[in-house]
């Protein structure tokens, strides 16, 4: 009874927007160019600005339907880690000792490799999603019985380099795409937790903000499938950002340590010249002027928080595999959302 009282404790307060000092012609605007066909298989656009839902429209589905976001759930499995305690620093084969008995390719810096390493993508293994060529890709991953093995069965990663000493990376750490990597954390929150990832994030994470369905993805042995594919509705997607963007706090609630959440939007390495990654969070500008911190996935699905805004807001999108497909989404948040809030004095 008290974890259905806590489920049905929070609905999104409502305010027009005018009432946050929103330019409602900008999203009026936006509606207009989705109706051109600018942004391709659009789910759902939902805006909240200082806590209250301000813009929700369904362009696919409606308020009932789970997101297919892929990726960008992710993030999810970030603040598991930090609701399971998990140190960043603890070694993945210390806590996984079993794994690392009976691990291949066996290297002293895979035994170094820590929490830390995965949360940020930038562990040593021979793992890149977006190389079709890496021993590591995902869509190998998918063909073995046993995922978090498999990941861990492989070698470390080499670099090329023009030169004799080359250029260190930003923070000290090399950027590689990794949904394994992210599986295996799975593994390490149950070791902490004491119970499967799926069960504690209904426990801990969902039944504190309101959420009630949740359907994931499940390895061949039954593993809860931490890496992505989780499916959301939009409003619950959008619970998530706004309890980034509070630190923590949700409906005066503390769900996430504020420390954790700091260091998770925190740049821990960098993705390219305008995007830096924090634990399993992205970071970037958005219209040249608005940083933000969002959950990103295929298809252009993106759940966003943009501090100076006081603002978040879950752009879903089917248009998966696609040329274009977060351009598409990142042009509707710089050119529509964001500006619209912006017009606040």
């Amino acid at each position: 009874m008290l974890l259905l009282a806590l489920i049905l404790a929070f609905d999104w307060p409502r305010a027009t927007p005018a009432d946050v000092g929103i330019d409602a012609g900008r999203l009026q605007a936006m509606e207009a160019a989705a109706a051109r066909g600018e942004f391709p298989k659009l789910g759902s656009v939902l805006v909240a600005r200082h806590g209250k839902l301000v813009y929700e429209r369904y362009f696919e589905g409606d308020a009932q339907t789970l997101r297919d976001t892929r990726s960008a759930t992710k993030s999810i499995t970030s603040a598991l880690v930090g609701l399971a305690h998990v140190d960043p620093s603890a070694r993945v084969l210390t806590l996984l000792r079993e794994r690392g008995r009976k691990a291949q390719n066996r290297d002293p810096r895979k035994d170094r490799m820590t929490v830390e390493d995965l949360l940020t993508m930038s562990g040593p293994l021979e793992c890149d999603d977006w190389n079709d060529s890496s021993r590591g890709n995902e869509e190998r991953m998918y063909l073995i019985e046993d995922w978090a093995q498999f990941i861990l069965d492989l070698p470390i990663r080499g670099r090329m380099h023009l030169g004799e000493k080359p250029e260190p990376p930003p923070y000290g750490r090399f950027f590689s795409y990794c949904t394994g990597g992210v599986f295996v954390l799975g593994e390490v929150v149950q070791k902490a937790a004491g119970i499967p990832a799926d069960k504690l994030a209904q426990v801990k994470l969902f039944a504190p903000l309101g959420i009630d369905r949740a359907d994931w993805f499940y390895s061949p042995m039954g593993e809860p499938q931490t890496g992505g594919d989780l499916r959301l509705a939009s409003r619950d997607l959008l619970k998530i950002a706004q309890l980034y963007l509070d630190g923590g706090s949700f409906d005066d609630k503390r769900v996430l340590d504020q420390a954790w959440v700091r260091e998770s939007l925190r740049p821990h390495a960098r993705i390219d010249a305008a995007t830096e990654y924090g634990y399993l969070f992205w970071l970037r500008e958005f219209g040249g002027r608005w940083p933000a911190f969002y959950m990103n996935g295929n298809g252009g699905n993106k759940v966003i928080g943009v501090p100076s805004l006081d603002l978040a807001a879950v752009i879903t999108s089917t248009n998966f595999n696609t040329a274009g497909m977060h351009a598409a989404t990142e042009k509707l948040l710089a050119e529509y959302v964001l500006p619209a809030a912006a017009a606040d004095p």
